[in-house]
């Protein structure tokens, strides 16, 4: 096999391969054999055909097997030879063959590039350390309470109240005319709670029981069914029944029934909870400035072809988004060479990052066991209380599935790996501080121009800093998550 090298521009390379005819003719004689072990050709018995016969019956169909492996296998083995690591699947063509001649084929690919090895010691980063306050803990304690009210009849001939529990016969009208999904009977309302259009439970403050009431009110403009969208409607609500709720006392009862042994329990269990989700926003903000960091210190150049196919991915995002109404405030007076070329270079800097962590990765032999996998698998499910089984049936029947989670847990490792390289400084810090940090980082700055966001305003999870690491979760969200998960 002859292999010359007639490309090398950047990270594309051309090779031209060509096979005598004799190396064909052999592969080709060694597979009749193989055939002629097997087949029955009239008048020989099994192993005894001659050569030439064989050539006859089978050699056209298996030349042709022939070829096409001989060029499979020479693609596989003139890439090695040279060292080159493809990034996207080789374009392979055969360019002249005939029977009794030499096969020539020609390789266009793209190869991986060289990447240079950082000094990982010389990277400075701020870690931060949430002090969970026992002001904290104490909102969280009560906002859990304010999930657990108790609710009992109403005896008294009183009017509801907001806080109050209502149960409602209904039925709504758009110009006299019911529309689908306007109607229930003993539909349970909690007034205040927000949970129907504005102005809906407002109306119901003051309705006894019995009462007819005539609720009226305009859905808003951006309502998500847009047949009804920004219309006026007459709801017709029957008050049937009228419940009061109360706060349960803050007392070791109200933590068995919340699981804990007592109440020092519980607030040490919430305390827990509430410092690993903060944990979490502080390791999701060092992991970004690590990317930046790394990204900074990134100059090999990207493969035409992974670019591409990143850019796609996040384009159709965009226009689905555009179609939907959901740019970020920011892109949406852009018009689309401008976005095209923002979001290229988001795609550039991804694939970038991707490959730098997985040049880290290979170097230092971090690897994805399948217990880790499994544990991935298992944290999923535990996401979808009540559909665990389908979960895990869903990646146990699904090797793309599963390959699609050992992708963060390889990343999360390879950023472990790098944080116990880097200087890391700890900063103290509240969970207020905390939060008017996050609050300041994630709202634009207010210009004339919303294009002017690029560098520093509020972005969407494609614009995030490495790979497809997903949308970051707000600081003042985090107690919350863990009082619910308690």
């Amino acid at each position: 096999m002859q292999v010359t090298e007639t490309t090398s521009d950047g990270l594309k390379r051309e090779l031209k391969v060509v096979l005598s005819n004799s190396e064909i003719e052999e592969k080709l004689e060694f597979r009749l054999k193989e055939l002629g072990r097997s087949v029955t050709v009239p008048g020989f018995r099994p192993g005894r055909a001659p050569m030439a016969m064989l050539k006859q019956r089978f050699g056209k169909s298996v030349l042709s097997e022939i070829v096409q492996g001989a060029v499979a296998d020479g693609s596989s083995q003139a890439m090695m030879e040279r060292g080159l690591r493809p990034a996207v699947q080789p374009k392979v063509e055969i360019t002249a063959f005939e029977e009794g001649a030499d096969l020539e084929f020609t390789i266009e690919v793209e190869v991986l590039p060289e990447i240079e090895p950082i000094a990982f010691g010389e990277l400075e980063l701020e870690r931060l350390v949430i002090d969970v306050s026992d002001k904290e803990v104490d909102s969280a304690l009560n906002h859990l309470a304010e999930h657990s009210k108790d609710a009992a009849p109403v005896t008294a001939a009183r009017p509801a109240k907001t806080g109050d529990i209502v149960h409602i016969d209904f039925v709504g009208r758009i110009d006299g005319k019911e529309f689908p999904g306007s109607a229930a009977e003993a539909y349970r309302l909690e007034l205040g709670s927000r949970s129907f259009v504005p102005g809906f439970e407002d109306q119901l403050v003051g309705a006894k029981v019995g009462d007819q009431v005539d609720v009226k009110i305009k859905f808003p403009d951006d309502y998500p069914n847009p047949e009804i969208a920004g219309k006026e409607a007459v709801f017709d609500v029957t008050v049937k029944d009228l419940m009061e709720t109360a706060v349960p006392a803050l007392d070791d009862e109200f933590a068995r029934k919340a699981g804990a042994a007592d109440l020092a329990s519980l607030r040490s269990d919430l305390r827990q909870r509430i410092e690993e989700q903060y944990a979490g926003v502080a390791r999701d903000k060092v992991k970004r400035e690590l990317f930046d960091a790394l990204a900074d210190r990134c100059t090999f150049s990207v493969p035409q072809g992974m670019l591409a196919t990143e850019f796609d991915s996040i384009w159709k995002q965009v226009e689905k988004d555009k179609a939907q109404g959901t740019l970020p405030e920011e892109d949406i007076d852009k018009g689309d060479d401008e976005l095209k070329e923002e979001y290229r270079g988001i795609a550039e800097r991804r694939i970038r990052l991707g490959l730098l962590l997985s040049d880290i990765g290979e170097r230092n032999g971090i690897q994805v066991s399948q217990d880790e996998v499994s544990r991935a698998v298992m944290e999923e499910a535990q996401k979808h209380p009540g559909h665990e089984r389908e979960v895990l049936e869903h990646y146990h029947n699904s090797p793309e599935a599963s390959a699609a989670l050992r992708a963060p847990v390889f990343e999360n490792k390879v950023v472990d790996f790098l944080l116990e390289q880097v200087k890391l400084t700890d900063r103290r810090i509240s969970v207020e501080e905390l939060v008017a940090e996050t609050e300041a980082a994630e709202t634009p700055p207010k210009t004339k121009k919303k294009a002017a966001g690029k560098s520093g305003g509020k972005s969407t999870a494609r614009k995030s800093g490495a790979r497809k690491t997903g949308a970051k979760t707000s600081a003042k969200k985090k107690s919350a998550e863990a009082e619910e998960s308690s």
